[in-house]
């Protein structure tokens, strides 16, 4: 399975809500778009860094069950594995679950979905 990522600029990504809107005000149902959505090329840099693909990475192939168990993985600050999630899941790269432990105690398990992280940019 493919995360697609793409780009388009803010006029083209305005544009699509403009006739998106239009569109629900004259009562059509309007397919929803997948995917994570960025203006640029460097704004996907931001939120794509080298240690949030290596967070993606060890998500994906080690399933840990914590944020905890992540940040061991991974061999980083629980802090700052915390607030990479966080970005990850905002742009809809991770999702969270927060189980209860059978001590009541509640974790957030960190899940990818896909395989690989398809860019497309508009042009």
């Amino acid at each position: 399975m493919k995360q697609q990522v793409r780009i388009r600029s803010l006029d083209d990504s305005l544009e699509n809500f403009r006739q998106t809107w239009k569109a629900l005000a004259r009562g059509k149902k309007v397919k929803r778009a997948g995917g994570t959505y960025f203006t640029s090329l460097e704004a996907a840099r931001r939120v794509l860094t080298p240690k949030r693909l290596e967070l993606l990475r060890a998500i994906r192939r080690e399933a840990p069950s914590s944020l905890y168990g992540l940040a061991r993985l991974v061999g980083r600050d629980l802090k700052n594995v915390q607030e990479d999630v966080r970005a990850l899941s905002e742009h809809g790269l991770v999702s969270l679950r927060k189980p209860r432990r059978s001590t009541g105690r509640r974790t957030v398990v960190p899940r990818v979905a896909f395989r690989e992280i398809e860019v497309r940019i508009a042009v």
